[in-house]
């Protein structure tokens, strides 16, 4: 059970993100308990993290502010173990430096700022920058999947759906019937059924000047030969 000052002050603390937010940062308590929040990342430009939305969750004591808080992180990410707990000044790994006067957003903006880093602590993992990067792409498509995620964060369900949409809008695929069977695309035959008939046409009167000279020949010999017969004839 929370003590009422802890209450108290994770509603304010609620109340003053949603007056003013965090750059590259979103934070919700749970609808059902005001000690488990719920936070999304977004990756810094100019880091192998851009374009990465990654998505996790701070449980807070009934003693806050005056005990820290276990953060995990559960999309996979190349820089922090997925649903382990994760070591920061600022968790219940390090009671001894913890400062009361810290909070949601003060620790979500160290979280952002060490998950750029590369200094090793517990619950963090080694990965290259390709593999940060192919996980920065997955990321939304990952954290849809789950339906906490969906429930406490529906812009960025609409973010994916509008990605899917434009991606699916510019991608090259075959023609579709409504159906879903890929359409005929038919050609007009038309012009050439008429080159055809042109062809015909065209053999017709070939074959009709080869065939008419020979008679012709003849004939105009025969007329000749008669003509020059008439004077041989007189005599």
């Amino acid at each position: 059970m929370a003590e009422r000052s802890c209450v108290k002050r994770l509603q304010k603390e609620y109340r003053s993100l949603c007056k003013e937010p965090v750059s590259n940062i979103v934070a919700r308590p749970s609808p059902n308990d005001i000690l488990e929040w719920h936070y999304v990342l977004e990756g810094s430009e100019g880091t192998p993290f851009a374009g990465g939305f990654y998505y996790g969750k701070i449980k807070f004591p009934a003693e806050y502010p005056y005990k820290p808080p276990g953060i995990t992180m559960i999309t996979p990410n190349g820089r922090f173990m997925t649903q382990k707990k994760i070591c920061l000044s600022m968790s219940d790994f390090h009671p001894e430096s913890w400062n009361p006067m810290w909070s949601v957003s003060s620790i979500l903006t160290g979280l952002l700022s060490f998950m750029m880093d590369n200094s090793p602590t517990t619950g963090s993992v080694n990965t290259t920058i390709t593999e940060k990067q192919r996980l920065a792409k997955a990321s939304l498509a990952f954290n849809i999947k789950n339906p906490a995620f969906r429930k406490l964060f529906p812009e960025y369900v609409e973010k994916y759906n509008h990605q899917q949409l434009v991606s699916e809008q510019f991608s090259p695929q075959s023609p579709q019937e409504e159906d879903g069977r890929p359409k005929v695309v038919k050609f007009d035959t038309s012009l050439g059924e008429d080159m055809k008939r042109a062809d015909t046409l065209k053999d017709a009167r070939r074959d009709r000047k080869q065939s008419f000279p020979t008679w012709l020949m003849l004939l105009l010999v025969s007329i000749f030969g008669i003509v020059m017969a008439l004077p041989l004839l007189q005599l």
